[in-house]
């Protein structure tokens, strides 16, 4: 009811009573949780439309390119794929034949990518096993891969990542962008290791921060200071397609997966492996350069990239301060022996 009425208002009403809306939604899924597989059903909805899953705006690539690959290159990459790429390598030499199970594969844009940069180094004999549950990005992920030459390094296992069982073992398990979707942390990890070969690694790039990719109350006391005082060109979300006045502090998880345990996936990382390598990084510089925020920003205003800047800076001393935490990272772990 609640959201038939949202859809038939009219657009300044919606405006204004967003927030009212979001709070009922909060109070509506504690008094009535949605079901598990309610939740699934949305995920695959969700996903079925998107051919691009990781398409970022150009003002992340700005930022990216200026502070993050400084953090990369002294450890022999410059981007994620090139962190996968890099520790697959080190998986598979040496074996005649090799295997990697990628968790969460969506349309296998990493994995083909990945294949194709095990082949340049001289890899033949690999096979990439894609998992995720949903089949018609899998179809997209076959039509890619054999575009770029590939499919036949590809695998596809139409699989629950909350339930899978793990039946064989792999030389890498890689987990791009997904672990913030997982349910059942505890149980995916338990099984993980028990894929793991010896000698393998368990690697992924992901989020790390409060569950639904909210702001913990100590970021949100330095941003929304930020918010107040900056251009009010800054303040559209293109998500809602709504002007923020105020920074609303939005529960992604509320609907689907998204960051549904963002916040238990670095402890229980570190309970269940060994870390090779972690680089954390970013917190509120994550706010002006992901999709909501990000397209406000021109590459080509100086003022803007000098914005940007500044917040990647407070962000650092912040860390450095201990004033608060970086919400993603990038890892690579072996298993505890």
């Amino acid at each position: 009811m609640i959201r038939f009425i949202k859809a038939h208002l009219p657009r300044p009403i919606k405006n204004l009573l967003r927030p009212v809306y979001h709070q009922l939604m909060k109070w509506w899924h504690r008094v009535k949780p949605i079901s598990y597989k309610e939740q699934i059903q949305q995920e695959l909805t969700r996903f079925d439309a998107e051919d691009e899953v990781n398409d970022l705006p150009e003002i992340f690539h700005y930022w990216s390119n200026k502070h993050l690959v400084p953090k990369f290159t002294p450890h022999g990459f410059s981007n994620p794929d090139e962190f996968f790429a890099f520790y697959a390598a080190k998986a598979i030499e040496n074996k005649a034949k090799s295997h990697i199970l990628s968790i969460g594969a969506g349309n296998c844009d990493t994995e083909v990518r990945l294949a194709q940069a095990l082949k340049q180094q001289g890899f033949e004999h690999f096979t990439i096993h894609c998992m995720d549950i949903n089949k018609m990005m899998f179809e997209r992920g076959l039509e890619l891969a054999k575009s770029c030459g590939v499919e036949q390094h590809l695998s596809f296992l139409l699989a629950d990542f909350n339930l899978w069982q793990a039946e064989r073992t792999f030389d890498m398990v890689l987990a791009n962008q997904s672990l913030h979707h997982v349910v059942e942390l505890e149980h995916l990890f338990s099984q993980i290791k028990l894929a793991m070969a010896d000698g393998s690694y368990f690697v992924t790039s992901d989020m790390i921060g409060r569950n639904g990719h909210m702001r913990w109350p100590e970021a949100l006391k330095v941003l929304k200071p930020i918010w107040q005082t900056m251009p009010d060109r800054y303040k559209y979300n293109h998500a809602f397609k709504r002007k923020e006045k105020k920074y609303i502090n939005h529960d992604c998880s509320t609907q689907g997966f998204e960051g549904i345990r963002a916040q238990d996936i670095l402890p229980l990382l570190k309970e269940n492996f060994e870390f090779e390598l972690i680089i954390p990084f970013a917190n509120l510089v994550t706010v002006f350069i992901d999709r909501p925020f990000g397209p406000n920003f021109d590459v080509n205003k100086p003022e803007d990239l000098a914005f940007i800047d500044k917040i990647h800076n407070l962000d650092e001393q912040n860390f450095q301060d201990n004033i608060y935490q970086p919400t993603q990272m990038v890892a690579a772990m072996q298993k505890v022996q």
